[in-house]
């Protein structure tokens, strides 16, 4: 994918933003604004991965990927772009793994308008730093990404969601690999996929029933915790059954409230400063965006 266009169309001086389709919000206001390549250029079924521009629709790339038998473990929502910045898993990360895993290789434009590749098109590409797990979750701020090769996984045969009033703590321990296991203070909704007949023998050995998939449409606002700690916080925030979904074993808390407010070490404010001095001295890159000190940044990005 030639990306000189895109790259001159940021140039290399003054405030510019980037824009999707703002489901994950908007850009900066205010503010010249440009927007990624899009299109699936290229799909290798055999290797497991795909190319595709960082303003391709999750809708067409998962529609394209369906007709080899494979997704990405990225939220259907929006850009691929968009969801990459923002770094947000799905719910169904406890049995594929995080967003930041799905990226092997990107090329960005960075604050000086030059395309930069980092990463490599195989599973096994990583010697020294991995800088792509840096850009994941950097919401704009180190470049602008412009094309991405992602690792797919294959489709299951049979997906159902289940839902239990059981120990939704004995229900993680014992299930057979679920693909999320959600609670809401009374009922615990788990995923699984894999072969019909697996699937339904093992809900029917933990004595779950078939359900629709839980709504988190009304739960906004997204709370990190260490996984083994999600009772004793939300015992902290007195969170009332069915104002909240947990993601047991990952340490997400989806609430209909905002969420407390997470502190930052100074160690780790001042290592965020060095890296955006770093690739951002002038901060013309989505300016006035912070990584840090919000939920968003704070649930699932890493510094490094």
């Amino acid at each position: 994918m030639d990306l000189s266009d895109f790259a001159e169309e940021i140039s290399d001086s003054g405030p510019v933003t980037i824009a999707g389709m703002s489901t994950r919000g908007g850009p900066v206001p205010e503010v010249r604004t440009v927007m990624a390549p899009s299109g699936v250029e290229w799909i290798k079924p055999e290797e497991m991965t795909v190319c595709c521009g960082a303003g391709t629709s999750m809708a067409e790339l998962d529609a394209a990927l369906d007709l080899v038998g494979q997704y990405v473990v990225i939220p259907p929502s929006g850009t691929v772009g968009g969801a990459l910045a923002l770094g947000h898993s799905g719910i169904r990360r406890l049995g594929n793994g995080p967003i930041r895993d799905a990226l092997l290789q990107m090329r960005y434009v960075s604050a000086t308008g030059d395309v930069v590749k980092i990463g490599g098109p195989t599973v096994k590409n990583v010697t020294g730093f991995d800088l792509c797990r840096l850009m994941v979750g950097s919401r704009g701020t180190l470049g602008f990404f412009g094309e991405v090769i992602l690792r797919t996984q294959p489709r299951a045969p049979y997906e159902q969601w289940y839902c239990s009033t059981g120990d939704p703590w004995d229900l993680l321990r014992s299930l057979y690999r679920p693909v999320s296991v959600l609670w809401d203070g009374v009922r615990c909704y788990v995923l699984l996929e894999g072969e019909t007949r697996d699937v339904q023998a093992e809900a029917s050995a933990h004595g779950l029933g078939s359900c629709d998939p839980p709504d988190l449409t009304r739960l906004v606002h997204r709370w990190s915790v260490p996984p083994a700690s999600i009772q004793t916080s939300l015992a902290l925030i007195d969170a009332q059954p069915g104002c909240f979904l947990a993601e047991l074993g990952v340490g997400i808390i989806h609430l209909d409230d905002v969420a407390p407010e997470q502190s930052v070490s100074m160690q780790v404010r001042d290592l965020h400063r060095r890296i955006k001095h770093n690739l951002d001295p002038d901060g013309r890159l989505n300016p006035g965006v912070s990584v840090i000190g919000t939920q968003s940044a704070m649930s699932e990005a890493r510094p490094i």
